[in-house]
């Protein structure tokens, strides 16, 4: 029979942007090693609500890791201590009966609190409405072979899609930066011929606006990759400087 645990749990408590927030301590007992972290926050999250408080907030939706919802840190990292795992499939067979979790919203000037754990995470939003697509007449799909792409650079650019923009790679961040998840989104493009036509606007005007949002610059220090959900690489910030740098030499855009 697997032995349920018994948690003590610091959660960041902030009513608004405007609130000062404070940490407040939750005992959670008889929890399944099995939950999920959200779903132990649930547990909490019920028990606060039968006593008539008001439960904590915390952003999620598909629960499968895919879509990047959810997101907080969990004693100092960004979605908790299990590598290439997002908050929602953090599993509490990962933490020890009796541990003490401290669990706070992920911290950016870009990301303003809105309550509790939840963020703003529109500045991604705003990033890729800069250039994070491309422009195509809509119609009949194309043969998936007339566009010859080598496998190699394929794989890269499935790669770099990966990203959930969950934010985690800022919260990560000493600098706040945003240029793993800014990187990835160029990367996917730039790699295949279809994003070559708008190669230097997307460049760009993508870094241009995550500048213009606050995010800090990269200085390596890796944290982003280290604690990114989906183990995107630090290569893509080398190849988003290139294009980027292309753009401001070449491209009318300047």
């Amino acid at each position: 029979m697997t032995k349920s645990l018994n948690l003590t749990l610091k959660i960041w408590r902030q009513k608004g942007a405007d609130d000062k927030g404070r940490f407040e301590t939750y005992s959670a007992k008889n929890i399944s090693p099995n939950m999920s972290f959200l779903e132990m926050l649930d547990v909490i999250n019920e028990s606060l609500t039968l006593e008539g408080k008001d439960p904590i907030a915390f952003d999620h939706d598909c629960r499968e890791g895919i879509c990047g919802a959810c997101g907080a840190m969990v004693n100092g990292l960004a979605h908790g201590p299990q590598r290439g795992t997002n908050l929602c499939q953090l599993h509490m067979r990962h933490f020890k009966d009796g541990e003490t979790i401290v669990v706070e919203p992920f911290r950016s000037r870009a990301f303003k609190i809105i309550k509790d754990l939840v963020v703003d995470r529109t500045a991604f939003d705003e990033i890729i409405k800069a250039g994070g697509y491309i422009s195509a007449n809509t119609g009949g799909a194309p043969d998936a072979n007339s566009i010859p792409v080598p496998k190699e650079k394929a794989e890269l650019a499935i790669d770099a899609a990966a990203c959930v923009g969950c934010g985690g790679c800022v919260a990560a961040c000493p600098n706040g930066s945003a240029m793993l998840f800014v990187g990835a989104k160029i990367s996917q493009f730039a790699l295949l011929p279809q994003g070559k036509p708008e190669a230097a606007r997307r460049a760009y005007r993508m870094v241009k606006k995550m500048d213009e949002l606050g995010f800090g610059n990269c200085t390596n220090i890796t944290e982003c990759e280290a604690q990114c959900p989906k183990q995107i690489s630090i290569a893509n910030i080398s190849r988003m400087n290139r294009e980027f740098f292309k753009a401001a030499f070449f491209s009318s855009e300047t």
